[in-house]
């Protein structure tokens, strides 16, 4: 296919052509099409460029690194002389997303805190999507250093223009599931891992769009003695075969185990996780080993652990029915009586356990051991149990700046609560669970798109959960928790005195190895809000550092400071042209033609005031005709009572 036949394709069939092979469908059409023809050209340009071509279109000139909706982390600091030209388009999206108006929402009442806030965001926004007065050329990518702010700024600007979500009808109560049934955890699981309808079957729920991202999930029970197994097989490689014939990214993964219930989701990143993977290895503590066969689409896995009288346990596996080794032995005092779950880990594949007690297994069991399934209820431990309504859910909305500690103060929340099993939605938490191929800016941009779709399941989804963004902006906020109606939505504010944000910032930076440019930063604060009590949004508001008056009243410092330092917007030289407005139908004449109506069935005229109705004249049906008056039969001269 050729640039032009691509340039003449809509828009839809851009995106479904751009889904076919696997790629980002979001963005305007000169972004799609500049995508699909660099996914689709001959030549080793292939995905690395398309990705490079992408990232750069959607980024502003120079001031890459000044833009407010994009601006975010950068890996060095900004130099004059490293310059690239911008494409002409390259602002339009957020330009044009920064000045839409939301649709399908309730306007905020006069004085209120939403008022104030949309007025305050609508102002700030309307000048942050493109600035004429800067300079036009483009640092490199390597010297904007695009990062997390940047990504997690542009998704939520989206929210202004989205339409307000509607309530999630309460599930009814199906009939009582079988406590003793042994099936894939939902609530064990993250939120990015689909289970199918029986509970033993599981696939990446965003492979297509996120073919990079890692799932896991761990079954409903475990065990803590006796000698226990169970089955998992590779139902299917999900990855599109345009993507599985690059060599540099691996096109599937697969990891298969065991691991306590207060460990990560990521099989074999922890001490007492352990896993035997898709390519032979075991692995445990993020350290792999050579261990067994590589594995292929169809190959069944079985996992055996076998615990002795003093708590010790050995993990072994088979594949095929044939016996690869004992991988792991682990003592008692490592364990201490914590009981061991089933755990799958997958990328751009579907497994499936075998969880029915009365079949017999795939392959024969080794001498003296049970499947799990078939356990009965007393030697098998069941996990916590999902919270059954939305009611008893909770979810916590972070709010602030960059950098203002907002990730530290969610661990220690969720350290201090452990029994609330809080789910950390953010941009990092979706990092570590893309764990091979693909640069840190491709992850970035993926991981950010990932969460707006996330949080939209985390909402019909029973449990807790901790949106870790910056959420600065009014719209953003009251989306997210309109998603939420019915949990109990507490929203903290982390906002610290200015120096010690600006010590956290530079800690963060240097952590992280990403700068935020200082014009980035003054147009964050620029576009900032700070959240009121509104009982019709949230249940609990709450400031940890400043109380809410000094962290309003500081704020304030941070806008007027911004409006010094930065350049004045400049006013549009051209104005768009009005679309002509659809002239209403009127009674008869115009005032203009200055002929008054003196009652309902006549002129002003004495010639005419002795003539009966059906007898006078219509001018106007004549005169007027090209004006568009005229009488309608049903509901008689309407749309001119404003004139009286």
């Amino acid at each position: 296919m050729e640039l032009m036949d691509i340039k003449k394709l809509k828009v839809t069939e851009l995106r479904s052509k751009l889904k076919e092979v696997g790629l980002d469908t979001r963005g305007l059409k000169a972004e799609l099409v500049d995508r699909l023809w660099s996914a689709l050209k001959p030549g080793p340009g292939g995905e690395e460029s398309e990705v490079k071509r992408h990232n750069d279109s959607s980024l502003t000139a120079s001031t890459l690194t000044e833009k407010v909706e994009d601006r975010a982390p950068s890996s060095s600091s900004s130099k004059a002389g490293v310059t690239a030209p911008c494409k002409e388009d390259c602002t339009r999206e957020f330009t044009d997303t920064a000045t839409q108006t939301e649709p399908s929402v309730t306007t905020p009442q006069p004085g209120s805190e939403a008022e104030s806030e949309s007025v305050r965001g609508n102002q700030v926004e309307k000048g942050m999507g493109e600035d004429p007065g800067e300079d036009s050329t483009a640092l490199s990518s390597e010297e904007m250093g695009r990062g997390r702010a940047f990504y997690e700024f542009k998704e939520e600007i989206r929210y202004k223009r989205a339409k307000s979500p509607q309530p999630v009808l309460e599930r009814e109560e199906a009939e009582k599931e079988d406590e003793d049934k042994v099936k894939l955890d939902p609530y064990g699981s993250h939120l990015h891992f689909e289970i199918g309808p029986d509970g033993s079957y599981g696939q990446p729920r965003f492979w297509a769009q996120f073919p990079s991202l890692w799932s896991g999930c761990r079954l409903t029970h475990g065990v803590l003695q006796g000698r226990v197994g169970f089955e998992v097989r590779l139902e299917r490689k999900l990855l599109p075969t345009q993507l599985e014939e690059q060599e540099a990214m691996e096109p599937y993964g697969l990891r298969v185990g065991w691991s306590v219930s207060d460990t990560s989701l990521l099989l074999g990143e922890d001490d007492l996780s352990f896993a035997y993977d898709r390519h032979g290895n075991k692995m445990s503590g993020g350290k792999g080993e050579e261990f067994g066969e590589p594995l292929s689409e169809g190959d069944i896995v079985g996992c055996y652990a076998s615990f002795a009288t003093d708590g010790a346990v050995q993990l072994s596996f088979h594949k095929n029915g044939r016996f690869i080794g004992v991988a792991f032995s682990i003592g008692a005092t490592v364990l201490q009586g914590r009981p061991l779950f089933p755990h799958v880990f997958c990328k751009s594949c579907a497994v499936r356990f075998l969880l029915d007690p009365t079949a017999p297994p795939w392959y024969p069991c080794p001498p003296g051991f049970t499947m799990l399934a078939a356990l009965p209820p007393g030697q098998k431990v069941r996990a916590t149990v999902a919270p059954s309504s939305r009611a008893q859910c909770e979810v916590l909305l972070m709010v602030g700046l960059p950098g203002s500690g907002k990730s530290h103060w969610s661990r220690i929340h969720m350290k201090q609560h452990p029994e609330k099993r809080y789910k950390l939605l953010g941009t990092e938490e979706l990092l570590t669970c893309m764990i091979s191929g693909g640069t840190r800016d491709c992850k970035l941009q993926q991981a950010s798109q990932c969460l707006t779709d996330l949080i939209k399941v985390a909402a019909q989804t029973p449990g807790n959960y901790i949106l870790n963004q910056c959420n600065i902006l009014f719209s953003a906020r009251r989306h997210k928790l309109q998603l939420f109606t019915g949990f109990k939505r507490r929203v903290v504010v982390i906002f610290p005195s200015a120096t010690e944000w600006k010590r956290r910032l530079l800690q963060h930076q240097m952590n992280d190895r990403e700068q935020i440019p200082e014009t980035a930063l003054l147009k964050l604060q620029l576009s900032c809000s700070l959240p009121e009590q509104q009982s019709d949004l949230l249940e609990e508001l709450q400031y940890i550092e400043l109380p809410q008056e000094q962290a309003q009243t500081l704020l304030q410092e941070y806008k007027d400071q911004a409006r010094r330092l930065l350049p004045p917007v400049p006013k549009q030289d051209k104005k768009r042209p009005r679309l002509p407005k659809k002239r209403p139908y009127h009674h008869g004449p115009p005032p203009s033609h200055r002929i008054q109506w003196s009652g309902i069935n006549a002129w002003n005229d004495t010639r005419l005031s002795t003539v009966p109705w059906s007898q006078q004249p219509r001018y106007w049906n004549v005169a007027y005709q090209d004006q568009g008056y005229y009488y309608n039969r049903g509901f008689g001269y309407s749309g001119y009572e404003g004139y009286w």
